[in-house]
């Protein structure tokens, strides 16, 4: 799956109607998830058939649900079932009601493209056509290959998004390198070969405009034009840092993919490493989650091994020896009695290393769980986890 963003300029009406069609969504979606809490039953089955019925009522008991199409009703549906299956399996805590959403999702239904693929038209709530403008095409797909459209309203202005079935390949050529990588604070990484990358900190590079814009925005008066500008110039600068940070990612990781063969990297549980409220804003800052993600996904689609490795003493043991040697967050060089002294990180990069090819020789096979080379499960489910977790992250940071 590959999702394809193009910008759109709707008139004064169109941005009128399209907030009333993201109203109408958000409604249906809190709906979804408020007969989920009132149920009396856990069962998934139920659950679901209860929220594919409730896309079809609502229509009938609001009627200002009914200009919206009813594909996207689905789609509002199973944004809420897909939160609760995250909540079920763990993955993230209780689903809460939105408030402030911003997007309004269809499936293969409720849109039409014109011929030159240069503009769109929505049937629901009479937004009508809308110009698509951006350096991505969609001439190289059908119609029947795009799933999901979805309008995306963001402080910069309005989005169209495409999720569309095709698998992605990317050719790589053989360097004979395997590399494993330590992420962290002081450096983004060190490898096992001792390459640093440097920390870019966008966040704390621009918290004095970040905290100068949210003293203008909390002095205004509430409701009043002066506030919703300064709110809109502060949502502004978090987006940029969003897309700096993403871009970052983006750049830095397929970089590692294309200089590798092979590639390991420790698999941290990120959520608790931020509740440390000392380093959180930090962690979040530097987006680790997101590095490794990408690195992931280049590695899936150009054939890389990407392995997964334990962090429990990556750090303290000794990649030379293997004794343990116990340190401080504050002590940044690995000395042993054995002689080795090397940086802290480059020390815990080629035990990283050292693990995955360790792990590879007793599982005797790429088939292990570990390694992200398997090709991309195209299922319903997966689709709408990974179409939904955009949606929520979007949301989260009030872009």
């Amino acid at each position: 799956m590959i999702t394809l963003e193009l910008k759109t300029y709707p008139s004064k009406e169109q941005q009128s109607l399209i907030s009333d069609a993201i109203r109408s969504f958000q409604f249906i979606r809190n709906k979804a998830l408020r007969k989920w809490c009132d149920a009396k039953t856990n069962n998934t089955k139920e659950t679901s058939k209860t929220l594919y019925v409730l896309s079809k009522t609502l229509a009938q008991e609001y009627s200002f649900v009914k200009p919206l199409n009813s594909t996207a009703r689905q789609a509002a549906t199973e944004r809420a079932w897909s939160a609760i299956l995250r909540f079920y399996k763990g993955l993230s805590r209780k689903p809460k009601f939105q408030k402030d959403n911003r997007s309004v999702e269809f499936k293969q239904s409720g849109w039409k493209l014109s011929s030159d693929n240069k503009r769109i038209t929505f049937k629901s709530f009479g937004i009508g056509s809308l110009k698509l403008k951006g350096t991505r095409s969609l001439q190289n797909y059908s119609d029947s290959k795009i799933l999901r459209v979805r309008i995306v309203r963001r402080s910069d202005g309005y989005y169209v998004q495409f999720c569309i079935d095709f698998t992605r390949k990317m050719h790589h050529t053989p360097t004979g390198k395997a590399v494993g990588i330590d992420v962290g604070l002081k450096h983004f990484f060190t490898d096992s070969d001792g390459r640093t990358v440097a920390n870019p900190r966008f966040l704390r590079k621009s918290e004095t405009s970040l905290k100068r814009l949210q003293r203008r925005h909390s002095k205004c008066k509430k409701k009043s034009n002066n506030r919703r500008k300064a709110r809109t110039k502060l949502s502004k600068k978090h987006l940029k840092v969003s897309r700096q940070r993403k871009d970052f990612a983006v750049k830095t990781a397929r970089q590692v993919i294309t200089d590798s063969d092979f590639v390991a990297i420790e698999d941290l549980t990120i959520k608790n490493m931020v509740k440390d409220h000392r380093v959180s804003k930090s962690f979040n800052d530097a987006a680790l989650r997101q590095f490794r993600n990408w690195l992931e996904y280049f590695g899936k689609i150009s054939g890389v091994p990407v392995v997964l490795v334990p962090p429990e003493y990556t750090t303290q043991e000794c990649s030379s020896c293997g004794r343990l040697v116990e340190k401080s967050l504050s002590e940044r060089t690995h000395v042993c009695r054995c002689g080795c002294v090397l940086d802290r990180d480059f020390n815990a990069a080629k035990n990283i290393l050292s693990k995955a090819f360790t792990s590879l020789t007793k599982t005797n096979t790429v088939g292990h769980t570990g390694i992200n080379a398997s090709e991309e499960d195209s299922s319903t489910l997966v689709l709408n986890e990974r179409w939904q977790e955009t949606s929520l992250k979007e949301e989260s940071v009030g872009l």
